[in-house]
């Protein structure tokens, strides 16, 4: 048969449905894991510091007291069946005089204390957090605790004594004083349980978290590479003042309500922004060391992060950074026709050592700036979290602004052009920062605010900021 009755089709376009699924499950594990290797460092930081003897104990606490004793209150151990655990307190102090330290029921130590100035433990108070003692005043004598015979467990004699007991059912009161049973008590105190398994266990969890995270890493630097292969990129100079065109139309209907639900309406897209500003992130940080070595953003990330910045805007347009649409927003990441935009202008060289120092020294007064403008808006300037989500919860002046337009809205159904144009500006200066400080651009951004739905023509006799080291 001839090919003129079997055509030949053009190639498929790539389906980088495959990569974008390895970018939200690579980015999922990644959060996760990250966030458990984290704390099962900082256990196993702490076990290693706290064990001694196959005790995990809390830090040694200086406790003072006018008091004849230091006394914690009744500690309730239920059940038939106690595990077997050792209980271990450090008490001493410094100089030759004794300390007694003991644990006896609560009963008999309310009976052998009463009358007794002593000072309760009450709990951790401050910041770093301290030990607190309650004073409780008496003006009864004591006995030495050494002649009483209910103690189960008790050690008395100059420097740290260390008592070690075996937990049972009861009601159960620590105490320690002076051996003589004078008033003033200084002492310090470290409270352990026996876990011999607590170091081994730590490292495990630390172990397997990190191969979690490297698991993760793996997808997701996979998916972000494959998903931006191939994909056209913007090169061309763009017509307004800086390489990074945020475009906003006002939707002329836009309802008078429907702001007071949207942030139940956008969460889906934060859950989905959380995993992909994971993945911005891990791109930034390959795209530094791409830029330092090659002077180049590596081709393959650049559309990606440019598409989470522009879905990010989308987002924070329909909800509470601009509140300018009620179409909601497509859960993509491709260029759609939604009536907020996004480009950033890939650069084709970028300068190695000006990496170094723009996403964080050279950006500070824009920061300053935007932090301020924005207040707890100004998420897309490092993290979408608040970018969109929270525009009237900070003080700043994108959440008045935008508060101003909703009351207005509410009741009169029409949304301030003027406050619109505004609002844009604020929003277009934090995304020129936001693509500045992720290290997409070298021109440094503009000290001003071009106000409007579209970006306005660069004047032909400026030339662009650039800034060299």
């Amino acid at each position: 048969m001839s090919d003129a009755l079997h055509p030949v089709s053009p190639p498929a376009a790539p389906r980088r449905g495959g990569w974008l699924s390895m970018i939200v499950v690579g980015g999922l594990i990644t959060a996760l894991a990250g966030t458990q290797f984290i704390t099962a460092a900082a256990l196993a930081t702490v076990v290693a510091v706290g064990t001694s003897d196959g005790f995990v104990g809390a830090p040694t606490a200086r406790l003072s007291t006018s008091s004849s004793a230091i006394v914690t209150p009744p500690i309730d151990i239920e059940g038939s069946a106690v595990p077997e655990i050792r209980f271990a307190v450090t008490a001493g102090r410094d100089g030759d005089d004794p300390v007694f330290v003991g644990i006896g029921p609560s009963d008999a130590v309310a009976e052998y204390l009463d009358g007794v100035a002593v000072a309760e433990l009450d709990g951790l108070r401050g910041n770093p957090p301290r030990i607190q003692l309650d004073e409780i005043d008496g003006t009864a004598s004591v006995e030495s605790p050494d002649a009483q015979s209910f103690w189960v467990a008790s050690e008395s004699g100059p420097g740290a004594q260390t008592i070690t007991w075996v937990l049972e059912p009861g009601d159960w009161t620590l105490v320690i004083m002076n051996a003589d049973g004078s008033p003033g008590v200084e002492t310090s105190l470290r409270i352990g349980v026996e876990a011999p398994w607590a170091a081994p266990v730590a490292a495990a969890i630390v172990i397997a978290s990190g191969v979690l995270l490297l698991i993760g890493l793996a997808l997701l630097i996979s998916g972000l590479f494959g998903w931006g292969r191939g994909r056209s990129l913007e090169t061309a100079a763009m017509t307004g003042p800086y390489p990074v065109a945020v475009t906003g139309h006002l939707d002329p209907g836009v309802s008078r309500w429907l702001w007071l639900v949207k942030w139940i309406l956008v969460i889906p897209h934060y859950l989905v922004l959380s995993v992909l500003w994971v993945a911005f992130g891990v791109a930034t940080v390959i795209a530094f060391f791409g830029i330092l070595f090659t002077g180049r953003y590596p081709r393959a990330l650049f559309p990606f992060t440019t598409a989470v910045l522009r879905y990010t805007w989308r987002v924070a347009f329909y909800a509470y950074s601009a509140l300018g649409t009620d179409r909601y927003p497509p859960f993509s990441l491709e260029r759609t026709d939604y009536p907020a935009d996004l480009d950033v202008a890939y650069p084709e060289r970028l300068n190695n050592g000006l990496v170094l120092v723009k996403g964080w020294l050279l950006a500070i007064p824009h920061l300053v700036i935007v932090g301020i403008l924005l207040g707890g808006s100004a998420g897309a300037v490092g993290s979408h979290g608040g970018y969109g989500s929270a525009a009237g919860a900070g003080a700043s002046l994108l959440g008045v602004l935008v508060l101003v337009a909703a009351v207005i809205l509410l009741f009169t159904g029409t949304y301030r052009q003027p406050l619109f144009d505004l609002i844009l500006g604020l929003n277009r200066w934090a995304l020129r920062v936001a693509a500045y400080v992720a290290l997409m651009r070298d021109e440094y951004p503009p000290f001003r605010l071009d106000q409007g739905s579209t970006e306005p023509m660069a004047p032909r006799a400026e030339p662009s900021a650039h800034v060299e080291i």
